[in-house]
């Protein structure tokens, strides 16, 4: 008699999407007509796409999958911040016929990754790698030889438990060994079903310490005062990233970002931790309604009804990681609190939420792009959009893949690619994409406009990904961007209009012009390219770390400007 595990319902769920994801978007999977193998991939975009808080099509130019990946199934390298960046590498374990998520994440690929951290990080090392992953790290040796420092997050996703305690054992000293450099998570079907749910309204109360103030303003309600950071530590280990919805979804951690790194060492700090209150700029909160007992003095126990943070995120965070790691947690017992303040603001105050969340929220740019969403130009082009028969999607959360949805992550890179002639830009500072360079991209754009940069841009991201040529140039991992702007510029010359002329009266003539000549302009737009590092370099040959340090610098858009 064979007993077969029961099915659990998230890995079921998950195991549903994953068929859906494969059978509405088969082009994505074309490279295999193996179902278990789509599965797999299929797997690892969907976590690559929770994880990161991107869309399913920005995670498949990640997917690295394939001979000679080096135990990666998918990399992600995040803009230089600082003196470092970060890394975010993906290996998948899906098992298409056990659905229990009962199976722990095998202790040999494990060790197999710990072994991929040691080894593709040594600019000085020769590893033999697949075309689809090459690249990626002769951009990584590139910056870590300007003297940038890597940051390696390695997240071991599965739909099943996770490693056994030896793996653990193993990555504890992998993670002490290189100290903050690394660090190694697991992310499984009961993770991604827990970031695609809607988060249910927190009702909570919180205890502060010492005296408050409170008072009314223009029909709302504002209260100061301050909390135990234990109280904060409490109130993220019971509702974690539920009361982050309006807020960025994404913790930097404390090894990749500074600030972090520097409220974790405040804490831990016998001397210092005292102190944290006057070094941090505290917790926003918004919520539907708070009370607590007016008849009391001090150390008030706030009812607080739909709880958000708004601003303070990575504050909660840091804080919570320091509790919860052990070391600095006795330190800072009794000693550290933080500034909170909590807003009771109406039903339909969604506007002044909206302004408060984006005037706060300037210390960690990475989730500008949702405090942009709700602003006047992106609803502009959701209505734009869709009169052109697209979806135009303005926020992070995962979409369902369809070729006919635009994110904003993806008109913006598009369009500074294609109309702003910044090529680098575009590809290497998209963090500010929705910061200090939102005005140059958004600013008197039209949904026609951003339209045909995106339709431009994903034709030449399609054409690096399945080269149609026999020997595509080494240096074709590197110049989409680059080819996109003389596609741009080629297109509005031959029918003779300025970017500034295009809109919904042309776009349509536009977009088939493009597509008819789609082969002449990219052939073209290659030639370009290659003449202009010829006119660099001359006719020796360039390494690849060469090739992605040119395109990341902008040393050929004063060569292509001048021929174009």
């Amino acid at each position: 008699m064979i007993v077969r595990a029961a099915m659990n319902l998230n890995a079921s769920i998950i195991d549903h999407r994953v068929t859906g994801l494969i059978e509405s978007r088969p082009e994505w999977f074309a490279d295999s007509a193996d179902l278990d193998r789509r599965k797999s991939t299929a797997f690892v975009l969907l976590c690559m796409s929770t994880y990161l808080g991107i869309s399913l099509d920005e995670s498949v130019d990640l997917i690295t999958d394939g001979g000679n990946d080096a135990g990666v199934d998918g990399l992600h390298v995040s803009d230089v911040e600082s003196d470092g960046f970060l890394v975010s590498l993906f290996q998948g374990k899906y098992k298409v016929k056990d659905l229990s998520g009962a199976s722990n994440f095998p202790e040999n690929s494990v060790r197999q990754a710990l072994n991929t951290v040691q080894v593709l990080f040594d600019p000085y090392r020769t590893v033999d790698l697949n075309e689809k992953i090459k690249p990626k790290i002769a951009e990584i040796h590139s910056l870590i030889s300007d003297g940038y420092i890597p940051y390696v997050r390695f997240v071991l996703c599965n739909n099943g438990a996770i490693w056994t305690a030896n793996a653990g054992r193993m990555i504890v000293d992998i993670e002490r060994q290189y100290r903050d450099k690394v660090r190694i998570v697991h992310h499984n079907h009961d993770s991604i079903i827990g970031i695609l749910q809607r988060p249910e309204k927190v009702d909570e109360v919180l205890t502060l310490s010492g005296q408050a103030i409170v008072e009314d303003m223009n029909y709302q309600r504002v209260l100061i005062g301050r909390a135990a950071v234990q109280e904060i530590g409490r109130l993220f280990a019971q509702h974690g990233d539920r009361i982050l919805d309006r807020n960025v979804r994404r913790y930097l951690g404390l090894r990749s970002n500074r600030v972090n790194a520097a409220m974790h060492a405040t804490l831990s700090d016998p001397a210092k931790s005292d102190k944290f209150y006057f070094y941090n700029n505290g917790i926003t909160i918004v919520c539907d309604r708070f009370d607590y007992n007016a008849f009391q003095k001090a150390d008030y126990q706030v009812r607080i009804h739909n709880l958000q943070v708004i601003n303070g995120g990575q504050t909660c965070m840091t804080i919570q990681r320091t509790l919860d790691g052990g070391r600095g947690a006795d330190s800072v017992a009794g000693s550290a609190y933080v500034l909170i303040r909590i807003y009771q603001l109406a039903d339909d105050d969604g506007e002044l939420v909206q302004a408060i969340t984006y005037a706060t929220n300037s210390q960690n740019p990475i989730g500008l792009r949702d405090l942009r969403s709700n602003d006047t130009q992106q609803r502009r082009l959701e209505i734009g959009i869709s009169q052109l028969g697209y979806t135009y999607q303005r926020q992070r959360e995962a979409g369902n893949g369809v070729s006919n949805q635009v994110t904003s992550a993806s008109v913006a890179e598009a369009v500074l690619a294609v109309w702003r002639a910044r090529p680098q830009q575009a590809r290497f500072l998209r963090k500010e994409h929705f910061g200090k360079l939102y005005d140059d991209i958004f600013v008197d754009l039209n949904a026609a406009q951003a339209l045909l940069a995106v339709l431009i841009f994903r034709a030449v991201e399609k054409a690096r990904r399945h080269p149609e040529m026999p020997r595509p140039p080494d240096f074709l991992p590197y110049a989409s961007h680059h080819i996109a702007l003389l596609i741009g510029r080629a297109l509005l010359r031959d029918r003779q209009v300025t970017v500034e002329q295009v809109s919904h009266r042309n776009y349509g003539a536009l977009a088939a012009a493009f597509r008819a000549g789609r082969a002449a302009y990219y052939r073209n737009a290659v030639d370009g390219v290659e003449q202009a590092l010829r006119f660099c370099y001359g006719n020796r040959e360039v390494s690849p770390q060469q090739l992605a340090a040119t395109f990341r610098r902008g040393d050929l858009l004063e060569i292509l400007n001048a021929k174009t």
